[in-house]
C-alpha cells in the first residue's frame, strides 16, 4: 500500500510530504485549492506523461515520490527481483520534471524508463477518475474490465498473441499460394538449365585435358614427320649424319701423335657424343612407335569441346565458369520448387495455430460468460442502492462470424432504468446522473475484486447528492476494509465515511500561491464536515449535524 508521498515544487504545490494509512483516507478542500494535485503527481509516479507546464512557477524543476509497502505483494518483489533492482519490504517510485519538460524515472534509485514505472504502478494503484464513465461507454473499455473482473487477463491476452501468431501464419501461406507467372516461369526456365548443364555433366579440369589431348592428336603426323628427320639427321641418313660424321672425327683425331691429356678429352667427349646421339635415336625411333593417329578419338574431342563451348556462350559465362553455374541454378531451382513442400508444411502450422487459437477463445467465452452474469448480478445491486431501484443491468455476449484478436464475442453493457423498458446499451443512456450512478457502481464492484492494494476515487461521485451520497460513502468505506481508498470528495456524506480525512487549502504570500495539506482529527474534522454540508457561516446547527454524521459512522 502507499505509505507515504514527498512533492516539490509541483503545480501550486511548493514543498509537501503526507504519510498515509490503510482503511480509507478522504480528500476534500475548497475548489481551486488543488484537492486533485496529490491524484496528478501519484499519476507521474505511475508513468503518466507530462509537460514542462506542471513545474512550479520559477523552479527549475518538480519532484515526486511515492513510497509503497510491499510486504504482502510478492509478485511485485519478483518483478523488482527479475530486473535487479534493490528492495527491502518498501518500493519506491520517483519523477523529476525539469522546467524544460525533460523527466526523469527512478524505481529504489535507479534510473528506470516510464516503461517500468507503468509496469510496476499497475502492481500497486488503481486510479478511478471523475470521467470513468465515459470511458465505459466504449465496448472495449467494457471487454477489458469484464476480463479484469473475471481474472481473464492472461488469458485475453494470450488469445491475442495466438491471433497475431495465426494471422501472419495465414498471410504467409496467401503469399505462396498466390505465387506469381514470373516465378513459374522462372522455375521452368530453371528447371530447362538444370537439365542441359547435367546433360553436359562437366568434370573438374576436364576442359584443358582435353585441349591438351586435342593438340596432341591434331599434331601427330607432323610429330612423325619430325621424329623420322631428327632420326634421319642423327643416324639414318645416307648422305651423312650425326653419328657416321662423329665416327669420322674419332677415326682422324685418334691418328694424332704424340697424343696429349687435352687430345685424350677430346677423343672421351666425341665417344661420349657418339653413344647418346645414338641413344637419342633410338628413343625416337621409339616415339615414332608411339604415334599412332586416331582420327575418331580426334573428332570426339573436338564435339565435346563444341559442345563445352557452346552452352557457356548459351549462358553467357566462361567455359571454367559452367560448373558453379549449374550448381547455382540446382540451388535456386531446389529452393523454388520446395515451395510445394514448404507449401504443405506451411499449411500444417496455419491449421495448427488455428486449432490452438480457437481453443484458446472458446475457453475465454466460457469463462467471460460465468463472469458476466456474476458482474452484472452485483452491479445491478449496487445501483439500486444508488436510487436505481428498478434498473435492470445485463452484459451482452454478442457471438462474431469469426474469431478476432479479442475472441468470439463482442461485449456490451446494457441497462434498463425503469419497469417496462428494453434494455439499450450503457452508451445510450442519455442521463449523466444516471451514468455517473452506474459507473459508480461498477467502480465499486470490481474494486472488490482487484488485487491492487491501492484504489484512488478522483470526484467519481459527482452528480450525487443526499441519502445516495451517504450510500457511496458506504460503498467506498466497506472497499477501504479490504486495502486502501483514496476519495477526492466535495460531499460530507462521502467525507465523513473516512477513516482517515485530508484538507486540502490555498494560501497566498508574498503574491505567490500555494496548496496545503492538513491531517484532520476531532473539531477540525467536524468543522470540513459542516463546510462540505454548506452554508457560509458554520452554525451550531450545521456543526450539530456534521457530529451526527461522524457519531453515526463510528456506531456502524
Amino acid at each position: 500500500m502507499l505509505t507515504s508521498i514527498a512533492i516539490s515544487n509541483f503545480a501550486i504545490v511548493e514543498s509537501l510530504e503526507l504519510e498515509f494509512k490503510k482503511g480509507m483516507t478522504v480528500i476534500s478542500g475548497e475548489t481551486g485549492a488543488g484537492k486533485s494535485i496529490m491524484v496528478d503527481a501519484l499519476s507521474l509516479c505511475l508513468g503518466d506523461r507530462t509537460d514542462a507546464a506542471v513545474v512550479r512557477h520559477g523552479e527549475k524543476k518538480a519532484d515526486i515520490s511515492a513510497t509503497f509497502d510491499i510486504t504482502e505483494y510478492p509478485h511485485v518483489y519478483e518483478w523488482l527481483e527479475e530486473r535487479d533492482l534493490e528492495h527491502d519490504q518498501h518500493c519506491i517510485l520517483r519523477r523529476v520534471i525539469s522546467k524544460e519538460g525533460r523527466s526523469k524515472a527512478y524505481i529504489n534509485g535507479r534510473p528506470c524508463t516510464l516503461g517500468d514505472l507503468k509496469e510496476v504502478g499497475s502492481y500497486l494503484v488503481d486510479i478511478h477518475g471523475q470521467h470513468e464513465h465515459q470511458s465505459l461507454l466504449k465496448k472495449s473499455a467494457q471487454r477489458k474490465q469484464l476480463d479484469e473482473y473475471g481474472q481473464l487477463t492472461e488469458l485475453a491476452k494470450q488469445v491475442s498473441q495466438q491471433y497475431s501468431t495465426w494471422r501472419q501464419l495465414k498471410e504467409e501461406l496467401s503469399l505462396l499460394q498466390n505465387r506469381s507467372a514470373e516465378q513459374d516461369a522462372k522455375i521452368q526456365l530453371l528447371s530447362y538449365q538444370s537439365q542441359e548443364l547435367e546433360q553436359l555433366d562437366l568434370k573438374e579440369g576436364e576442359i584443358e585435358a582435353l585441349e591438351n589431348e586435342q593438340a596432341f592428336l591434331s599434331n601427330i603426323a607432323d610429330s612423325q614427320y619430325k621424329a623420322y628427320q631428327a632420326s634421319g639427321i642423327l643416324v639414318d641418313s645416307d648422305e651423312g649424319n650425326v653419328c657416321s660424321l662423329l665416327n669420322q672425327a674419332l677415326n682422324s683425331a685418334g691418328q694424332i701423335r704424340p697424343s696429349t691429356k687435352a687430345l685424350e678429352d677430346a677423343l672421351e667427349m666425341m665417344n661420349a657424343a657418339l653413344i647418346q646421339a645414338q641413344e637419342a635415336a633410338d628413343s625416337l625411333h621409339h616415339y615414332q612407335d608411339t604415334l599412332e593417329q586416331d582420327p575418331e578419338r580426334l573428332s570426339d574431342i573436338e564435339q565435346r569441346l563444341s559442345d563445352i563451348y557452346d552452352t557457356a556462350r548459351k549462358h553467357r559465362v566462361l567455359p571454367e565458369a559452367l560448373i558453379a553455374l549449374r550448381t547455382s541454378v540446382d540451388a535456386e531451382l531446389a529452393t523454388l520448387q520446395g515451395g510445394e513442400e514448404s507449401l504443405d508444411h506451411l499449411k500444417e502450422k496455419e491449421e495448427r495455430a488455428y486449432e490452438s487459437l480457437t481453443a484458446l477463445a472458446t475457453t475465454l467465452t466460457e469463462k467471460r460468460i460465468a463472469a458476466k452474469d456474476k458482474l452484472a448480478k452485483q452491479v445491478e445491486e449496487q445501483i439500486h442502492g444508488l436510487g436505481m431501484p428498478h434498473a435492470r443491468f445485463f452484459i451482452d455476449c454478442q457471438p462474431l462470424n469469426q474469431v478476432t484478436a479479442h475472441g468470439f464475442e463482442e461485449i456490451e453493457y446494457m441497462i434498463a432504468s425503469n419497469p417496462g423498458q428494453p434494455a439499450q446499451p450503457l452508451r445510450k443512456v442519455a442521463s449523466g446522473g444516471e451514468l455517473s450512478r452506474i459507473s459508480l457502481g461498477i467502480q465499486v464492484v470490481t474494486a472488490h475484486t482487484s488485487i491492487i492494494p491501492t484504489l484512488v476515487f478522483d470526484e467519481v461521485d459527482v452528480g450525487i447528492s443526499g441519502g445516495i451520497a451517504e450510500v457511496v460513502g458506504r460503498m467506498l468505506r466497506s472497499v477501504g476494509q479490504r486495502g486502501q481508498v483514496f476519495c477526492v470528495t466535495h460531499l460530507a456524506q462521502v467525507a465523513a465515511q473516512g477513516n482517515q480525512h485530508l484538507r486540502v487549502s490555498k494560501k497566498v504570500a508574498d503574491d505567490a500561491t500555494s496548496s496545503q495539506v492538513s491531517q484532520l482529527k476531532d473539531q477540525d474534522r467536524t468543522q470540513e464536515i459542516a463546510r462540505l454540508l454548506g452554508g457560509i457561516e458554520l452554525t451550531e446547527q450545521t456543526l450539530a449535524h456534521a457530529r451526527e454524521m461522524l457519531g453515526n459512522v463510528q456506531l456502524q
